[in-house]
């Protein structure tokens, strides 16, 4: 039965957002300007909290993880962004709901040597925004999460950025595989991830060898390959763009296997349901997602069969018209298709919009009459390959119905997506001074990312 929110009220309304992705940052930004403008101090407070110090757009990391992007430049600090735009910062994990009490539990955090920074907080709340996003799915198979690199977090990509450094490194010292080359990489997932990754990996091999970090020929000694369970790369998307990412990754030189489900990973590489093997000195998994554990253990919190939090049209929990959720941990119906929103970066974006205008009336006429329903509208949807550019489709009236898209026109659209979302976080003056200062560092900045 859903919880309605208490009339009499003695303190600042107190809004609560986990999770600083693409869709909480930019929610607890607009939140935090507005009732710092337009209301009397100590109305409203707004307070985000994430496990993480440093916030990077998640369709980026394929981009820190291959070294064509630094994270301390492309990022922000969430307490330097939260004194910027007047609401509170709170680090640590998510760990406990009481519904009831209308408290989450927050817990410890260490720093990298094991000492104890912060012991277990509580915090209240009067509205809690979910916005925690997703983690990666290895589908319980045997040694992938062992021996296969994810791509979660900014530090999961640092650290697959240096063993990509130091295996190309090693590599001039050792052997050949069974295919005559030097150095094997498997991408297991043929999803916009793993294709991207795959292309940027290719530019960052090519970086190294012309920086003399290693003297190896990156089309003879370097091999790549994209395994996708599925018959086709891309598999969301249309068989045009899928056809025309697969023509361009063949230019990489990067190998396509499809119809081959990973049985188990590996120190040596794959074994697949057929029994055959695949040799890899370094395995990416980017083959799925799935809801973090913790919101199947949030008090009885309503989840649905992917462990997403079951929300109503007004993106409220199902059981709890207290509590909200957005992106990829939300179960959203999709009005127009049978199913469920996409965990894509346009819905967290959509949603954080319809979220800002939903929670200042919520808080306004203090309870949850007049809430409009979200409807997701689907833009299409773009996949970077690199210094070949883009592909893609995009989707609307404008372009009447679905336009297919490649090349330059593509890769310039799909860095105009990234530029929409700092515009949200930073505004217009701001992202354009940044994109400035970039275009007058790119002479004397490293093509990759060294250290």
């Amino acid at each position: 039965m859903s919880r309605r929110p208490n009339p009499v009220r003695h303190h600042a309304h107190r809004v609560v957002v986990v999770g600083g992705g693409a869709g909480g940052i930019e929610l607890v930004t607009r939140l935090g300007d507005y009732y710092r403008r337009h209301t009397r101090a100590g109305h409203v407070s707004v307070t985000l909290v994430d496990q993480a110090r440093f916030h990077v757009w998640k369709p980026l990391l394929h981009e820190v993880a291959a070294g064509a992007l630094d994270a301390n430049q492309a990022g922000l600090d969430y307490a330097v962004h939260a004194h910027r735009h007047g609401f509170q910062f709170c680090w640590g994990p998510l760990v406990g709901l009481d519904r009831t009490k209308r408290i989450v539990t927050i817990g410890p955090v260490d720093d990298p040597y094991g000492n104890p920074l912060y012991a277990t907080r509580q915090l209240p709340y009067d509205t809690l925004v979910l916005a925690l996003g997703s983690t990666t799915n290895f589908f319980a198979v045997t040694g992938a999460q062992a021996h296969a690199f994810a791509l979660d977090s900014i530090q999961d990509a640092d650290r697959l950025r240096s063993a990509l450094i130091a295996l190309c490194a090693r590599a001039e010292r050792g052997g050949t595989g069974q295919d005559g080359a030097r150095v094997r990489i498997a991408i297991v997932g043929g999803g916009a991830t793993g294709v991207e990754l795959a292309a940027q990996m290719r530019d960052s091999l090519q970086a190294l060898s012309d920086y003399r970090l290693h003297r190896l020929d990156v089309e003879r000694d370097i091999s790549i390959t994209v395994v996708e369970a599925g018959p086709r790369i891309l598999p969301p998307l249309s068989e045009q763009v899928a056809g025309s990412a697969a023509a361009l990754l063949g230019k990489y030189g990067v190998a396509i296997r499809t119809q081959s489900q990973v049985r188990e990973v590996t120190e040596r590489g794959l074994i697949f349901a057929d029994d055959s093997f695949l040799q890899a000195d370094l395995v990416v998994w980017a083959a799925g997602i799935k809801a973090l554990p913790v919101l199947t253990q949030l008090d009885g919190l309503s989840t649905g069969e992917k462990g997403q939090v079951v929300v109503l049209d007004t993106l409220q929990a199902k059981n709890d018209s207290n509590v909200f959720a957005l992106g990829d941990c939300a179960q959203c119906r999709w009005h127009s298709k049978a199913g469920f929103v996409p965990p894509r970066a346009q819905a967290a974006h959509q949603q954080a919009a319809f979220l800002f205008k939903a929670l200042a009336l919520r808080i306004r006429q203090g309870g949850n009459n007049g809430l409009a329903s979200f409807r997701y509208r689907d833009f299409g949807s773009l996949v970077s390959l690199g210094r070949l550019g883009a592909v893609g489709n995009l989707m609307g009236r404008l372009v009447g119905g679905k336009l297919f898209i490649d090349g330059v026109i593509a890769r310039l659209m799909y860095v105009s997506l990234h530029q929409l979302h700092v515009v949200a976080l930073h505004g217009w003056i701001v992202t354009l001074a940044d994109a400035l200062s970039h275009l007058l560092r790119r002479p004397i900045t490293p093509r990759i990312k060294l250290h």
